[in-house]
């Protein structure tokens, strides 16, 4: 599984998070602790916020241990609201336009998870995706997929609920036929201003989602970036976190009652 992390608060340097710390993101692409991948070295991408609407993006490759350009963009690249992502691949090919995270507007998304059978669920989740939106589909994973299906939803207008209908009908499918595909969905979602944090599951065991909050914002991580656990708080199974601007992080019950349905 993929590793990431969501900051939103002070316009700080994104080096904070990604390559600072004793378990920073780039150490976990190395050597994650709470992951079924203990290396993350499919690619890895950043985005962040900054004078535009729309976020800007870098993503590469090679592994993020390996980028010697990493560092000096973190650095120098200042934000109020970035994600960083390593990739460990489900199984899509290892590609620059498969590295998270990925963009459509004003909005950015990354993940961490699968969709079970995806070859055969790829063409029914594919036309969850309206025309007008199909040309922001230029990778093959089933995470851009379901952004965009996000996007079709109502994403603008009720984050969360897009994501809910989303998800009800991607769970409607996991289980046709009687079929029993499992479905892991631990991601972040932002629009530049609010952040969402979802932790969800399907047949399956939840990833895991962290987050801790200060006087200067909040950060959402795969796992702690240090050995102070206490500092940390998980995030509940079927739960979405949000964190809006200047506002106390929220914990609020995501997609129970289709949880329970699934089960």
């Amino acid at each position: 599984m993929c590793r990431w992390i969501a900051y939103s608060g002070d316009t700080i340097a994104l080096e904070h998070y990604v390559t600072e710390p004793a378990h920073s993101l780039v150490s976990q692409s190395l050597h994650a602790l709470q992951s079924t991948a203990s290396t993350n070295g499919d690619g890895f991408g950043l985005g962040w916020y900054s004078h535009h609407p729309e976020p800007g993006l870098y993503r590469e490759l090679r592994p993020a241990w390996s980028d010697e350009n990493l560092r000096y963009l973190c650095r120098h690249i200042r934000s109020h609201l970035f994600f960083a992502h390593v990739r460990a691949s489900t199984g899509t090919p290892v590609t620059r336009q498969n590295c998270h995270p990925f963009a459509c507007g004003s909005w950015m998304f990354m993940h961490n998870g699968f969709v079970g059978n995806w070859s055969g669920l790829r063409r029914r989740v594919e036309e969850l995706i309206p025309d007008e939106l199909y040309p922001a589909r230029t990778g093959t994973t089933d995470s851009e997929a379901i952004f965009l299906a996000m996007m079709a939803h109502g994403i603008n207008e009720d984050p969360v609920g897009a994501t809910e209908r989303t998800l009800t009908v991607l769970a409607r499918l996991l289980t046709r036929n009687g079929a029993s595909d499992k479905l892991r969905f631990t991601s972040a979602l932002s629009n530049g201003r609010d952040l969402y944090g979802f932790r969800y599951a399907v047949h399956d065991d939840a990833n895991t989602l962290y987050y801790r909050q200060s006087s200067h914002g909040a950060l959402l991580v795969s796992e702690p970036l240090d050995d102070n656990p206490s500092e940390w708080i998980e995030v509940p199974p079927n739960h979405v976190v949000v964190a809006r601007a200047g506002c106390a992080v929220e914990i609020l019950p995501f997609l129970e009652r289709l949880q329970v349905a699934a089960e």
